[in-house]
């Protein structure tokens, strides 16, 4: 049971009043001035007749068919995260570019101004990197971080990266997206930290986790204050080894029915190849996707890390310009921003 209230949930006096003489359990969204009271679901038919003259109530949304309740599509239907350039919703398809990792400078500066020549509003890069083997390029940390600020600074890009430990939390607060990683994706201690930065984030499927795990995590980010989330599809594990992930474009479709978060896909870790990058990410865009986060490289054969799956310069543009003109073919027109 969702309660919307007039003013603030902690203000809401005279309703926690109620549900705490009558033991009933409550949820208080840690989102900056939250309007909202999450209600366990027990006898709720009892609860609302015992709420339900309270003055401090706007709304009452209950018998939800699903256990999800703050990212429920039953709940809110038509909510649209928004940024000023640019918004996630069904008429735009919006691209995430820039590399693996934030090797230097000079690199993101020339994904960076590929991105904003093409239009693109948001640019992604590693500074800390969780690597299967402890030999590989790990990131440059802090120093990653800077380059990233001051390149999407400097081009007029939001910035989106990466968190992999709690003990960074204070390093990510200039970042616009902060990024939830598949590994890190059952991490609640580190989905609890994240939320209570209030920013947008870009949470990752986790590559052996079913769509309700999934979504359990991005109720965690919710009810523990993240302003919004975004989901990514980024790949499963399944027992076929010719590309690194299996691309599960299905659960995008089913998404779209039961959450009204924005949903786009990760066609760079799905596939692990760069021949297949552009043709799974149309098939995201025809199928519905809000977007998609794209790897890019300006020389992808000396990248430290995931160069075999990262587009060149040119290989971008085109995509880019396919893009176009498939959104042009698609029920009443996308904009690829």
């Amino acid at each position: 049971m969702i309660v919307t209230v007039k003013t603030t949930n902690k203000e809401s006096k005279e309703l926690l009043s109620i549900l705490d003489k009558a033991k009933i359990k409550y949820f208080l969204p840690k989102n900056i001035k939250s309007k909202w009271v999450v209600i366990e679901r027990k006898d709720e038919d009892k609860t609302y007749e015992l709420i339900k003259d309270c003055s401090d109530i706007e709304s009452i949304s209950y018998h939800n068919p699903y256990p999800y309740e703050l990212i429920s599509r039953y709940f809110i239907n038509n909510q649209i995260l928004k940024f000023p350039a640019v918004d996630f919703s069904d008429k735009n398809f919006v691209l995430i570019a820039g590399p693996c990792s934030i090797e230097n400078s000079q690199q993101c500066e020339k994904v960076a101004s590929i991105c904003e020549n093409n239009h693109l509003h948001f640019f992604r890069g590693g500074a800390y990197k969780m690597r299967t083997s402890p030999y590989d390029f790990q990131g440059l940390g802090e120093e990653g971080l800077k380059i990233l600020g001051n390149t999407c600074k400097k081009h007029h890009l939001y910035s989106v990266s990466e968190i992999v430990s709690t003990d960074d939390i204070d390093k990510f607060k200039d970042v616009d997206i902060i990024q939830i990683g598949a590994r890190n994706m059952q991490n609640y201690d580190l989905l609890k930290k994240v939320a209570a930065l209030h920013k947008v984030v870009l949470l990752k499927r986790g590559f052996g986790a079913k769509i309700n795990e999934f979504l359990y995590s991005a109720e965690y980010l919710m009810l523990y204050g993240a302003e919004y989330v975004i989901l990514c599809e980024r790949g499963i594990r399944t027992f076929d080894d010719e590309t690194r992930f299996t691309l599960d474009l299905g659960m995008v479709s089913y998404l779209k029915t039961v959450t009204y978060l924005p949903i786009i896909v990760d066609p760079s870790h799905a596939s692990g190849r760069r021949d297949l990058v552009e043709s799974m990410t149309m098939a995201a865009m025809a199928g519905g996707a809000h977007g998609a986060i794209i790897e890019v490289h300006p020389d992808p054969d000396k990248a430290l890390s995931d160069g075999k799956q990262s587009l060149t310069l040119e290989g971008f543009e085109i995509l880019k310009k396919k893009l176009d003109k498939l959104g042009k073919a698609i029920d009443d027109g996308k904009n690829v921003l």
